[in-house]
């Protein structure tokens, strides 16, 4: 893995209306002409995303959404999927055009503000129209900075500004570890090599483990299920984390004055509410058959004749409940918008999510009063090994004790 995987990079989405210069802003800010531009209305429909470096901010996503002044049944669905931006959103810059701004601009700061999204204003095409002191920014005691994307001005000033929201941005950000893991201790990861994996390749949480393990001063021993019991004969680590399919092999291996968990339990708490998930593993055993299941997974592989999702985590289900369960999937960015209909929704690690966008899938079930569980939780309950897998979680663990 060369890059910073896009789940782990501060979210910078450009909002304004159609024509206010968001893709030509992309292009002055990234020196590549990266987004299409036309003096047609409505040339960006759906969300578009563009890695890079945005220095002292670090590797970022600039997001390139369509106008919010559309209009139609299609302009209609155009906003529709710029506004679910907002979801995932660490920082708006929000373009007005020098020469007017109007409700629609209002509107849209109004909806941003509501979500406490930090926001950058952004006075364009000043080549055009000059600076006016008073404009809707000033007006709403937003930081603004000027610029034309045609001549270059004022894109320096507004990197700098970008610059000075790294402390804001990157204050609440924690490691997959903390906590758990300090300098010279070690960390045992098991990696079964399954279909799932990528050929010459270790899947992302496990990369992003490691790392971490690194980035802490640790020490990281990286082993197949199969060579464990040697491993651990030589060697006496603070934890062992494993790949949640294999607990059952892994969990006996592990002498009891090892930590123990998984992945994707792991995970549960770095991009998630892992109480929360915790609390809805108990919801199977009050599952029906018949019922309604939702299984959502944060990318779109290619699917396996062992599948996790499709097949694996429905067995273990349908085993639980004692019948079949009516089971529907959702992928991506995709999340349903009916998702009162559904009993349960159980989730995969998402690592290729940003926290902020699982955190707001997961308030909407708590919301709705909907359990939710991901595949880690899940996979350590089915094993037996849930309550070891949350002793280095000790608010998730007494959820469990809670409800046992």
């Amino acid at each position: 893995m060369q890059g910073t995987p896009r789940a782990d990079r501060i979210h910078i989405a450009i909002f304004g209306n159609r024509n206010a210069g968001k893709s030509s802003l992309i292009n002055a800010l990234t020196g590549q002409n990266l987004a299409v531009v036309s003096d047609y209305p409505g040339t960006t429909t759906d969300p578009v995303y563009k890695s890079m470096e945005l220095l002292p901010l670090g590797p970022v996503v600039l997001i390139d959404t369509a106008g919010l002044d559309d209009t139609g049944d299609l302009g209609e669905l155009r906003k529709g999927k710029t506004l679910e931006v907002l979801r995932k959103a660490d920082l708006a810059l929000v373009l007005v055009d020098a020469g007017c701004s109007n409700q629609s601009d209002e509107d849209l700061l109004h909806k941003i503000m509501e979500k406490k999204i930090p926001i950058i204003g952004v006075l364009t095409k000043i080549d055009k129209f000059g600076v006016p002191e008073d404009n809707l920014f000033s007006r709403k005691g937003i930081p603004w900075t000027p610029v034309s994307s045609k001549t270059g001005q004022g894109i320096h000033e507004l990197k700098e500004t970008l610059g000075k929201m790294s402390k804001l941005l990157n204050d609440d950000s924690f490691g997959i570890l903390d906590g758990i893991l300090g300098p010279h201790e070690m960390a045992v990861l098991v990696v079964p090599v399954d279909t799932g994996a990528p050929k010459g390749r270790l899947i992302l949480p496990q990369v992003q483990t490691i790392r971490d393990v690194l980035d802490r001063d640790g020490h990281a021993v990286v082993v197949k299920e199969n060579n464990l019991a040697e491993v651990l004969a030589k060697v006496k680590p603070k934890i062992v984390i494993t790949d949640s399919q294999a607990f059952g092999v892994v969990g006996p291996l592990v002498p009891p004055d090892i930590l123990l968990t998984g992945f994707s339990v792991l995970y549960a708490r770095y991009k998630g509410d892992l109480p929360f998930l915790v609390a809805g593993a108990k919801a199977i055993k009050g599952l029906k058959p018949g019922d309604r299941v939702l299984i959502s997974e944060g990318c779109t592989h290619h699917r396996q004749p062992d599948d996790i999702g499709r097949i694996k985590i429905p067995r273990i289900v349908n085993k639980i409940v004692g019948g079949e369960i009516n089971y529907e999937w959702s992928s991506g960015y995709g999340f349903p918008d009916n998702l009162e209909q559904f009993k349960l929704v159980i989730h995969c690690g998402a690592c290729m999510l940003n926290r902020k966008e699982m955190l707001y899938r997961l308030n909407m079930l708590k919301n709705l009063g909907i359990p939710a569980v991901n595949y880690g939780v899940l996979l350590a309950m089915h094993f037996g090994f849930l309550e070891r897998a949350l002793e280095p979680f000790p608010e998730a663990l007494q959820v469990w004790k809670g409800e046992e």
